[in-house]
């Protein structure tokens, strides 16, 4: 999916925010799956209580950051990352990722406890079996462009307008690739568990991430864990926004 480009976003080019919050309670941040852009969570603002602030990652690569490399490995990507959210640790926060963000997220996570920056109130990892859970191989970074995409596809991850647009499907299969390779390479040496509560979310439908492999995200937090599971496939959340942003909400104790 390829929203549009935002029309506010924060100085940092890493961090964008649909709906600025002077004085925020809470700081959200959303994090997007590989080829996906910071506008995916743009419809979470209207969800969200008005004292509550959107911070919707951008990774490069995409959108308004097109013309800069995309990152390929998972170190400096979540280094990057956690460097740029300094900025906004001055209130409390909250971390959603979906799929290859679910990764991002706890990788972000990690490094907020470990600098002692902050510890933030709640993970919420989406789309994502646990790290801990032996790989499934996947290879879609190494297929030829209409293997990727036909991957992807099966998946629910493309935008059919992107599809149906030669040029524009050409522009953004390498920043796909990119993002594939880093979470099909993705192995951690080390995984530490957290302080920060957990919530994991999953899809009734979604093949790749089945409720045992989402649900063994409660090892990797000392904190609560709790499980989710929404009707839908790998992309369960779109379409389904104002159910995914209550129950998050209603977990943040935001209403």
């Amino acid at each position: 999916m390829i929203p549009a480009v935002p029309v506010r976003r924060t100085a940092d080019a890493w961090l964008n925010r649909y709906r600025p919050v002077r004085a925020p309670r809470l700081r959200l941040v959303c994090f997007p799956h590989a080829g996906g852009a910071a506008g995916v969570f743009r419809r979470w603002t209207e969800e969200l209580p008005p004292d509550v602030e959107l911070v919707a990652v951008q990774y490069p690569g995409r959108q308004e950051r097109f013309d800069e490399p995309c990152v390929e490995d998972m170190t400096t990507l979540a280094d990057r990352i956690t460097d740029a959210l300094t900025s906004v640790l001055d209130r409390p926060v909250a971390l959603f990722g979906h799929s290859m963000g679910a990764a991002v997220a706890y990788e972000v996570t990690r490094r907020l406890e470990a600098r002692r920056l902050a510890r933030p109130v709640h993970l919420f990892v989406s789309g994502a079996v646990s790290p801990l859970e032996p790989r499934q191989r996947r290879d879609l970074h190494l297929r030829d462009d209409d293997g990727m995409v036909e991957g992807l596809t099966e998946l629910g991850g493309m935008d059919e307008a992107v599809l149906a647009d030669a040029e524009l499907l050409r522009l953004v299969l390498p920043c796909v690739r990119a993002d594939l390779r880093l979470i099909e390479t993705y192995r951690p040496a080390h995984l530490p568990s957290l302080a920060t509560p957990v919530t994991a979310y999953t899809g009734t439908a979604d093949a790749h991430v089945p409720r045992e492999g989402a649900a063994a995200w409660r090892d990797l937090t000392s904190a609560e864990f709790n499980l989710r599971v929404f009707p839908g496939g790998h992309f369960y959340l779109i379409g389904q926004e104002p159910e995914v942003v209550g129950d998050v909400c209603t977990r943040l104790a935001l209403r």
